[in-house]
């Protein structure tokens, strides 16, 4: 799915279909358009894709367990060029510093408030066996 289409859709779709809240997607391209026009500054050719489709194709990668064979024809892309723009926008997030986790200190000290969710099982009712 491309992002134009996606963009259209409510927010709590948008969230369960791209894994992240509309907020933190449009921050993280924000990101990746600032690290492309550095990286375009030096020349080449212009990607075939935008970053909102780059990130989307690296969210189905980290989310779905799709592999690159999977993920290619959606984006009329090969198996390859998926790969390079996965790791691209992997290493361009992780050094942006914007997305990590709080230290064990941080937590230990209790200067960030982590939201929790209660996902403990359930059994299950079956019927008895006679």
């Amino acid at each position: 799915m491309k992002y134009k289409k996606l963009a259209n859709y409510p927010d709590a779709k948008f969230r369960r279909i791209a894994g992240v809240k509309r907020e933190t997607f449009e921050k993280m391209t924000e990101i990746l358009k600032e690290a492309e026009a550095l990286r375009r500054a030096k020349g080449g050719p212009k990607p075939r894709l935008i970053e909102a489709d780059m990130l989307l194709a690296t969210l189905e990668y980290l989310r779905e367990y799709r592999t690159y064979a999977h993920i290619a024809p959606s984006y009329d892309l090969s198996e390859s060029q998926i790969y390079r723009i996965v790791k691209w926008v992997e290493d361009v997030l992780i050094k942006s510093g914007a997305f990590r986790l709080p230290g064990k200190g941080a937590l230990l000290t209790g200067e960030v408030e982590i939201e929790t969710k209660d996902v403990t099982e359930c059994p299950i009712e079956r019927p008895k066996k006679k």
